[in-house]
């Protein structure tokens, strides 16, 4: 669920009447799986997001549209890109046992996955030059 909101005028969402100054609640888990919007929405396919008009006909609904949008956004997806980026380049990974990887969701408010994700790193040589 995203931040609540509150009806500046009364208007129709989804044929429903609004009345001015209602809280309204947007639950982005549910838009992100709509199969109106999304083709095989339940599947993990990041690809899907390279066509732009199909990413900025959606947007990135966890940090809301508009004009009430995260201010923070920016930032935080140029801090993840340089996280993960670091991460890869910096550490070998590997599974810890040979079964495949579950990506079955658990419950809760942030999706956990069902199964936690065990993996074991190794910093690569450059690493430990560099600390060293």
């Amino acid at each position: 669920m995203l931040i609540p909101h509150v009806s500046s005028d009364a208007c129709i969402v989804g044929g429903y009447d609004v009345p001015q100054n209602t809280i309204l609640m947007v639950n982005a888990w549910d838009i992100h799986r709509d199969p109106d919007l999304w083709a095989d929405p339940t599947s993990f396919k990041p690809e899907r997001f390279e066509d732009s008009r199909q990413a900025d006909m959606h947007g990135f609904i966890p940090f809301s549209m508009g004009r009430r949008s995260c201010p923070g956004s920016g930032l935080a997806l140029r801090t993840l890109s340089l996280t993960l980026g670091s991460l890869i380049q910096c550490f070998e990974w590997k599974r810890v046992d040979n079964e495949e990887v579950s990506m079955t969701e658990g419950r809760g408010t942030i999706v956990p996955m069902a199964i936690p994700l065990e993996a074991q790193c190794k910093a690569r040589p450059i690493i430990n030059k560099i600390f060293s």
